[in-house]
């Protein structure tokens, strides 16, 4: 079977924005200002009650079988690295609702600090920073990252109806505030863990990839896309390619 990393992604139809503002604004002003700028309606989901559901009891399911090493990693990342065993920064969410985005920390204390000194090192187009060799990596953190067990601690935001097992990821504010209108509508839908470019390449795609990649989910959005999506995402974990 070929990987879904190597499939070539074919032209995607646009859906319609979900947006109603203003057209002389042309993108946010401040991430301060996110949840006012823009007046967004929700992608209209005919499952929502059915996924909901199943996001209650998978995020509950997988929290409780995973505990075990959900303590693992957390004595791992404490042991070997000064700092606290989470990372918590703000994402953005459904219709530009902020909320605390949480991870196992992978990274050193003062990462966000550093940026800066590493943005002209980018290998990723768009308003994303990727580096595969970012030396604010710890070793641990590596080796979660590769494995995205880092992303793990997500699931109680699952729980708790800011995010859903399948979605696009949730963008950082900054990165928002170069959206233009068509990447705002990704959006209009409930951020996840999983979603297509997870499954079909992660970060060895293009930003311009993973946008058409999150349209395409917006368009094809039902209960069995999000089980197809879910059912492929442990293999696409273990096999570890494009995380980093």
């Amino acid at each position: 079977m070929e990987p879904d990393s190597q499939k070539s992604l074919s032209p995607i139809p646009i859906p319609e924005p979900i947006i109603d503002r203003d057209p002389k604004m042309i993108a946010v002003a401040s991430a301060d200002q996110l949840e006012c700028c823009r007046e967004m309606r929700p992608h209209p989901v005919s499952y929502a009650i059915a996924k909901r559901v199943l996001d209650i009891i998978g995020s509950l399911i997988l929290l409780l079988l995973l505990a075990p090493i959900f303590l693992v990693i957390a004595l791992a990342v404490k042991i070997t690295s000064p700092g606290p065993v989470f990372y918590k920064s703000t994402r953005v969410g459904l219709c530009g609702k902020k909320f605390q985005f949480i991870k196992f920390r992978s990274m050193r204390v003062g990462a966000d600090k550093q940026l800066q000194q590493l943005l002209q090192n980018n290998e990723k187009d768009g308003p994303i920073f990727k580096m595969k060799e970012d030396p604010r990596i710890t070793p641990v953190g590596r080796f979660i990252r590769k494995y995205s067990l880092d992303e793990l601690p997500q699931l109680y935001s699952v729980f708790t109806g800011e995010m859903s097992l399948v979605g696009p990821r949730p963008p950082i504010p900054h990165e928002v505030e170069q959206y233009d209108d068509l990447t705002m509508t990704r959006l209009s839908v409930k951020p996840g863990i999983s979603c297509y470019w997870q499954i079909m390449g992660r970060s060895n795609l293009s930003f311009e990839e993973w946008m058409e990649l999150d349209r395409k989910y917006i368009r094809e959005m039902s209960f069995w896309t999000d089980l197809k999506i879910l059912l492929k995402t442990p293999y696409s974990v273990i096999k570890g390619d494009g995380a980093y």
